[in-house]
């Protein structure tokens, strides 16, 4: 019920865009897209394909870092600098406590290079999860997880990997809408069972 109330409160702050705390001109209109333009080859069950990507931080971060330790959800968004991206990462801001309650660590990762990342998470309020570039080789982990899109951006999608490096939960997303937060908390809840 307090992850519930919890949720509504995030949804309810979060649901001003971006774009109010931000010129808006800044941000690039894509219209309507094709909801999905890719076909993912992984299915709950499977192991996720390990990868290496830089960090805007400086650092670079391996997905099998994390084995045997946390659990790791995987936010990919299709570009900087567009409307429902710049929504949907500060949205996570405040449920930070929610992922460290279920022993997950969120990666964000986009085909955005470093500086163009770096620029735009700074219009964000203090994202408190990596951030990733999967620009060289272009999309390489977009491709691995099967959500490159003929364009060369990503789909929006979210894989939820357990400890053993499993991916128990996989949500390729209609890319002109935010994920719902209720979905991502019951996969992690799904976890536990």
């Amino acid at each position: 019920m307090r992850v519930c109330l919890f949720l509504t409160l995030c949804i309810m702050l979060t649901a001003a865009p971006l774009q109010a705390e931000t010129d808006a001109s800044l941000l690039f209109e894509t219209g309507t897209l094709a909801p999905v333009d890719s076909q993912t080859h992984l299915k709950p069950g499977d192991e996720a394909p390990d990868f290496t990507l830089p960090a805007i931080s400086g650092e670079t971060v391996t997905l099998s870092q994390y084995r045997g330790r946390k659990n790791v959800m995987l936010s990919f968004v299709p570009a900087a600098w567009t409307p429902v991206c710049s929504d949907q990462w500060p949205g996570y801001c405040m449920t930070e406590n929610i992922f460290a309650a279920h022993n997950t660590i969120l990666l964000g990762i986009t085909v955005d290079n470093v500086p163009t990342l770096h620029a735009w998470t700074r219009q964000m309020p203090n994202l408190w999860f990596p951030v990733l570039s999967d620009f060289w080789p272009h999309g390489e982990v977009a491709r691995k997880y099967g959500v490159l899109r003929s364009n060369g951006t990503s789909e929006r999608a979210i894989f939820l990997i357990d400890t053993k490096g499993i991916i128990r939960y996989i949500d390729v997303h209609d890319i002109n809408l935010r994920p719902d937060l209720q979905d991502l908390v019951n996969a992690m809840e799904s976890l536990k069972e």
